[in-house]
């Protein structure tokens, strides 16, 4: 992207003296519309489809909550990799004790190894609907093409595979104008929160928060950030090249606006089509994606049901090698390894074999007598409370000026982060008191 070279002195400069390079429209859309898409996949379907269908219309006002702190904390996240260079896991190994960053590496490979065996699984229970196959055929074979696409395409093609992907989320838009909804009552449960406080509730607002706010994305979009610059050789991390800053910023902010609007969107589409039509239907209990689209066909139709099956498959397809590649990024980084999508596998072996492993045993889930859907909702609820430290740890860095420059983030993103993390920190206390109450 950048121009920019070394002057006599070593510092960064453009061919005309200033940091003023226009940003093009090509270049917005990226990491964080992929983090924001990779957000609603088959789990969080199933999340989002089970807050709807079992208190309505009623939890809609977390999605217009959580956009906004999501939105910083994911900025907040970029910033960092592409002020530093280094992923989160890279940043946490320098400046923090090592077995802190071991314990966090730790809990995000284990929450994103049942997440990936939990979406191979929905993913292929959506294909059955579709296709008379065995589910296991599909499940192997979606297995396979996410690890071996993501360890021999490419980095600029898989990248853009990726963007393409993030169209399955309009599956869900779609479907929601296929079915009958009360918008009124609609409308009143996005703006006004109209549920009891009790431990179920407060169970699924953890979820979904832990579902919209998860380390893994925070892990991902920075190690993209961080993959950017060391993937073009004319770019160079924000501490060295600051003249990029003003633009770089800018082209953060808006990708992660755009990438976290279209995830609650569509995650808000697919919880108002469960509440038009499971919830009104009094089916209440929908632990799988696929389960809610089998679910949506005798109520809403063949084509709506066939719409939202597909629109599991894709975002499956996309989050899959997200979930494999952040696990891939924070233990690589943490151990000292080398990292990346444009490395060569030779030359990156501990990042690809993570990759390849975790999806492998995320497959294998599948087939052992541990269920994974209920597996997922309860590592949907450990992320939540995993998020706490890390979004804690990551403002932490992002005010340091040792470690972020003249980068460090503004007051606003200071006072909107930390109020994200004491928003994660108090659902998951409220939760705990309503399960132990």
């Amino acid at each position: 992207m950048t121009n920019s070279s070394k002057d006599a002195a070593g510092r960064y400069v453009h061919p005309n003296g200033e940091g003023k390079r226009k940003l093009k429209v090509g270049e917005v859309l990226g990491p964080g519309l992929i983090t924001g898409a990779s957000d609603d996949d088959p789990s969080g379907i199933a999340t989002y489809s089970q807050a709807g269908a079992q208190f309505g219309y009623a939890l809609g006002w977390t999605m217009l909550f959580s956009y906004p702190l999501m939105s910083v904390v994911q900025m907040i996240s970029a910033r960092i990799g592409r002020t530093t260079g280094h992923g989160l896991a890279g940043n946490l190994s320098r400046y923090f004790p090592k077995p802190l960053t071991y314990a966090v590496v730790a809990l995000l490979l284990i929450a994103n190894i049942i997440n990936i065996g939990a979406d191979l699984g929905a993913m292929a229970d959506a294909m059955t609907l579709l296709v008379n196959v065995p589910g296991t055929v599909f499940l192997i074979a979606f297995a396979l093409f996410c690890a071996l696409s993501e360890v021999f395409i490419s980095y600029r093609r898989y990248v853009r595979i990726l963007k393409w992907l993030t169209l399955a989320l309009f599956a869900y838009v779609i479907t929601l104008f296929m079915v009958q909804v009360p918008w009124g009552t609609a409308l009143r449960g996005i703006v006004f929160p109209g549920f009891e406080p009790n431990a179920k509730s407060m169970t699924t607002i953890v979820a979904i928060l832990g579902t919209t706010i998860s380390p893994y994305l925070f892990f991902w979009q920075a190690s993209q950030e961080a993959e950017e610059v060391q993937n073009h050789r004319h770019e160079h991390p924000l501490r060295e090249d600051p003249l990029e800053g003003r633009v770089e910023l800018k082209r953060i902010e808006l990708d992660t606006l755009a990438g976290m609007g279209a995830s609650n969107l569509v995650a808000l589409a697919i919880m108002m089509t469960a509440a038009a039509t499971l919830n009104v239907h009094g089916i209440t209990d929908i632990q799988t994606s696929a389960q809610a689209a089998a679910a949506l066909r005798p109520i809403a139709g063949e084509y709506a049901a066939l719409v939202f099956a597909l629109g599991i498959v894709g975002t499956g397809l996309l989050a899959v090698p997200v979930l494999a590649g952040s696990a891939a990024y924070g233990l690589s980084e943490a151990i000292g390894r080398p990292v990346g999508l444009g490395r060569r596998p030779l030359r990156a072996k501990a990042f690809y074999a993570t990759i390849v492993v975790a999806t492998a045993v995320g497959a294998l889930i599948n087939f052992t007598p541990i269920n994974p859907i209920k597996a997922l909702f309860w590592a949907a609820v450990v992320n939540g409370v995993v998020a706490v430290p890390v979004m804690a740890v990551m403002m932490i860095i992002s005010t340091r000026k040792s470690i972020m420059g003249v980068f460090t983030i503004t007051p606003l993103m200071n006072v909107l982060g930390w109020l994200a993390t004491a928003v994660m920190a108090l659902a998951a206390i409220g939760m705990g008191l309503s399960i132990f109450a």
